[in-house]
């Protein structure tokens, strides 16, 4: 519970940080997903770049080139499908 409450948090802070200038919001989101990624448990030193598919949904590419989509399911949950 502890663990999607904190996600959800960083989604939301990926969210509102869009808002700032590109270099630094690409910057803040690539953190915000790298932090995501570890709260859910994926392996993933370090994001290096991400696209924004959607309202919460991301796709972000790790250090190791492994790419994943990381969204809000229907019940709310985040989740992260490797790609």
């Amino acid at each position: 519970m502890i663990r999607g409450m904190r996600s959800l948090a960083a989604i939301a802070a990926i969210t509102l940080s869009a808002a700032g200038t590109a270099g630094a919001a690409e910057a803040t989101i690539s953190k915000d997903l790298t932090a995501t990624l570890a709260l859910l448990g994926v392996p993933c030193d370090q994001v290096v770049s991400s696209q924004r598919l959607g309202d919460n949904d991301y796709l972000a590419t790790c250090k190791d080139k492994n790419s994943y989509r990381i969204y809000v399911n229907p019940k709310g949950r985040v989740v992260a499908e490797k790609r």
